[in-house]
Formats: C-alpha cells, sequence, structure tokens
C-alpha cells in the first residue's frame, strides 16, 4: 500500500477547487453571458451576466488560473474550450461535474457534523443549498440521459412495448423531466405523467417540455409517492434512482403501484447496484458509488442489492426480471 505524496493531495484539492469556480460560473451564468459576448473585460461580462462587477472580476481571475478562462492580446476574457463546456445549454454539456461536485461538498459537511449524534435529517438536506437546488434535475439529466437513450431503452423491452399500445408511463420522482422526454423522444405513442414533491421542479418539467413541443404527450404535476393519484391505470410506473429513497416502506408503495397498474403494466425500477463484495468499491465506477451512499446515510436512505429489490417485487405478486448495466440495474416488475 503506497502512500500518496503530498503533491497528489495538493493536485486532488485543486481538483475540487476548480470545479467550484466551474459551478460559480455556472450557477451565475457567467460561462454562457461570455458565450453571447464572445470576449469581454469583467466590467461587460457583469452587465451581460446582471451580476457584481467586483465578484465577477474575482471569478475572472479565477477561471483564468484554473483554464475556464482565456485572454486575448486585447486582455478581455473569452471562453476556453473547457469553459464552452460548463455552459447548461451546451451539447454534451460537463456542467453536471461542477454541479455535483458543490453538492459533494455540502453533503461531506453535513456528514461530518451529524455522525456525532446519528442524527438522518432526511432529504431536506438536498434544498438547504438555495444555489444548487434548480439545478438538481439539470445535473441528473447530465449524467444518465445519455446512459438511458443509448444502453437502457434499447435493450429493456417493456417500453417499445408500452409505446406500441400507446400506452401510459408514470414517472415517481420525475425531477425536470428528462426521462420522460427521452422517452417520448423514442416512442412516438407514449404518453407520460411526471410527479414530483418539489415544486420547482415541476415548474422546470413543464417549461421544457413545452419548449421541446412534447407538452401534448407530456405532463408534470406535483405529487407525494405515497399518496399519489392517476387519472388512468397505468402501462408503466418508473422509479429512477427513488427506490432507496422509500426502501422502508416498500410494501406497501409496491401495492399501491401494482394497484395502479394495467393488467399487462410493469413497475421499472432503476437503482445503483450495490455489490456483494465489499472489496469491489475500490473499482473506478463504484468509488463514486461509496461516496453517494454515505450522503444517502444523511438522508436516511441505503443502496440496495439487485436481488433485495426483485425479492421484494415478487412479494408484491410481479415477476421480476434483471437488467444489468454497470454499477446500475434496471429491475422490471411485471403483472
Amino acid at each position: 500500500m503506497t502512500l500518496r505524496s503530498m503533491e497528489e493531495l495538493r493536485q486532488q484539492a485543486q481538483g475540487a477547487q476548480s470545479l467550484n469556480i466551474a459551478f460559480i460560473g455556472v450557477v451565475n451564468g457567467l460561462f454562457s453571458a461570455l458565450h453571447q459576448l464572445q470576449k469581454a473585460d469583467s466590467r461587460h461580462l457583469a452587465q451581460q451576466a446582471g451580476m457584481d462587477e467586483g465578484y465577477v472580476a474575482r471569478w475572472c481571475d479565477a477561471a483564468y488560473a484554473f483554464g475556464w478562462l482565456e485572454l486575448n492580446s486585447d486582455d478581455q476574457w473569452q471562453l476556453s474550450a473547457d469553459g464552452d463546456s460548463m455552459r447548461p445549454e451546451a451539447p454534451g454539456s460537463r456542467m453536471a461535474t461542477a454541479i455535483g461536485s458543490v453538492l459533494s461538498a455540502h453533503m461531506a459537511e453535513r456528514a461530518a457534523g451529524l455522525m456525532r449524534t446519528g442524527e438522518r435529517p432526511g432529504e431536506k438536506v438536498l434544498a438547504e443549498r438555495e444555489t444548487i437546488l434548480p439545478w438538481f434535475g439539470l445535473m441528473l439529466e447530465n449524467n444518465f440521459r445519455k446512459t438511458f437513450e443509448e444502453k437502457i431503452c434499447p435493450q429493456v423491452p417493456i417500453f417499445a412495448e408500452v409505446d406500441a399500445r400507446g400506452g401510459l408511463a408514470v414517472d415517481l420522482g420525475c425531477g425536470n423531466g428528462w426521462y420522460l422526454r427521452a422517452l417520448a423522444q423514442r416512442c412516438n405513442h407514449l404518453r407520460g405523467l411526471g410527479l414530483d414533491g418539489f415544486a420547482e421542479n415541476v415548474r422546470q418539467a413543464q417549461e421544457i417540455a413545452q419548449r421541446e413541443g412534447l407538452s401534448d404527450r407530456l405532463h408534470f404535476s406535483e405529487g407525494d409517492i405515497h399518496a399519489f393519484s392517476l387519472p388512468e391505470p397505468a402501462d408503466l410506473i418508473a422509479m429512477n434512482r427513488a427506490l432507496h429513497h422509500v426502501w422502508e416502506k416498500r410494501g406497501a408503495i409496491f401495492d399501491k403501484l401494482r394497484s395502479n397498474l394495467k393488467a399487462e403494466g410493469a413497475v421499472v425500477i432503476w437503482e445503483p447496484a450495490w455489490p456483494d463484495d465489499h472489496r469491489r468499491l475500490r473499482e473506478a465506477p463504484l468509488r463514486g458509488m461509496a461516496y453517494q451512499n454515505l450522503t444517502e446515510h444523511v438522508q436516511g436512505n441505503h443502496f440496495l442489492h439487485p436481488e433485495e429489490i426483485a425479492s421484494a417485487l415478487k412479494e408484491a405478486g410481479l415477476r421480476p426480471e434483471i437488467f444489468p448495466f454497470g454499477s446500475d440495474v434496471m429491475v422490471v416488475g411485471r403483472c
């Protein structure tokens, strides 16, 4: 076992600092504003973004130091290629890494204090930082939509089946609606209903669906997974990385989901696949999962083994099918 050098630790610390700088630029629209201007000094950038000039001047220096900005021959700021990739609207935007980094730091601070008392305050900790919550849905979309579109959706048959009969897909805990939008763009006949407990998520979901011309097939509203009602029985009810949040009440949850399904319907669960062997947590794809499982403990949750999910679906009278996708798993429970 080798000891990491101080230089390696400093490089890791600077990596976190770099993402902190990027986070400030994302949530305050500085990358997008400079993209529109093409080039600007800090005063004009502050005016374009509607921010304080003093803060923007210091941010520009820091963003330049970490390579998010470049200086042209006129001493004006321009986006570097890395900076341009942080624009939320950029194709293949990498802004999720910046949002996730600051969220992780927040959760680490909360875990450090709560470890002394054992308190587990629940999901409200996600809303404790006002600059993070509005970006939570887009962060998840950036992290998971490509995997869903390119790997999961083509390989899990239930999606094509629901589309073929013009069925209703319900997403519980829909965030900004990205899952249903991805489904609707791939499945031309499918209809969608997204429910979420955060009003900001519902607002974003409605707005984006309208902008993308999907509001005739997709609808979103506030709803509680414990006490929701549907306008009609669903062909598919999805829980995306949400089951572990309500695992202690899984019996009642699955009974309710089953009672809201059509005879040929299915519950579709997407979760991180917690490994049976802790030694696997050293593998690069699983390191982040190990860290997140600590932050899930703050929220009163923990990640699940795929077999646990399949067993719970079977107990609810559903026929489980397991589809592994690297460090994630899809478990489909059919009526």
